[in-house]
């Protein structure tokens, strides 16, 4: 069974690798690669966003670290039990070593920064297959919570579902062919913030009512 925990050696985009490497070139002490899931494939609770953020999850090498996404994030998780802090920063503004998720993993439908922050059609079927096999691999798995739309489109494909059947729409559950629940929320993107289209109440209540299912 594969590791997830491990960077993911992957180099099949050819786009995305050398934008990547363009990025180390600018800012070596960056991760600047693919970035790895964070939490124990035993969890029962993933979440899925779409990809890192430029200063965020390419920067820290942690997917929702280091941007405005991961300020809303972090804090739902520790507020229901999922995370032990609610900071996912150390004092120097990289991944907090202490922090440590509770039943609950976060991965990206692509694992790769895409230029201008948009992946292709393309490059997202290419890393279906890894969010395929991490699916395969959480046994114990209740709960996939999409972040936005391509999130819930890419948690599809990897059971070969069409989406025209699975209407994403905030706080919408959909039960999958295997009694998986996935869990549909708006993107926790500063630009869902900013406009007042999410906002950290309406984020937090998608957590809380996952907690009946994960007992």
């Amino acid at each position: 069974m594969p590791d997830f925990n491990d960077p993911i050696a992957c180099t099949a985009c050819s786009r995305l690798a050398e934008h990547l490497a363009t990025i180390r070139r600018r800012d070596p002490d960056w991760h600047a690669l693919p970035v790895p899931a964070f939490g124990s494939l035993d969890a029962q609770l993933l979440v899925v966003g779409l990809g890192p953020g430029e200063k965020g999850a390419n920067r820290t090498g942690r997917p929702f670290t280091g941007d405005v996404a991961g300020e809303l994030l972090y804090p739902a998780l520790h507020r229901f039990g999922f995370a032990t802090s609610a900071e996912p920063l150390d004092a120097q503004g990289w991944a907090n070593p202490q922090m440590q998720l509770r039943n609950c993993r976060i991965t990206n439908a692509v694992r790769c920064l895409p230029p201008a922050n948009k992946p292709t059609t393309a490059e997202i079927r290419e890393c279906n297959g890894h969010l395929r096999n991490e699916f395969a691999a959480m046994t114990k798995l209740k709960v996939i919570v999409a972040l936005g739309a391509i999130a819930h489109q890419a948690v599809l494909w990897a059971y070969d579902l069409k989406p025209k059947n699975y209407t994403f729409g905030h706080n919408l559950t959909h039960v999958l062919p295997d009694g998986r629940l996935l869990v549909d929320s708006y993107h926790c993107s500063g630009y869902n913030w900013r406009t007042g289209r999410l906002s950290r109440e309406s984020f937090e209540s998608v957590f809380a009512g996952l907690l009946p299912h994960l007992q």
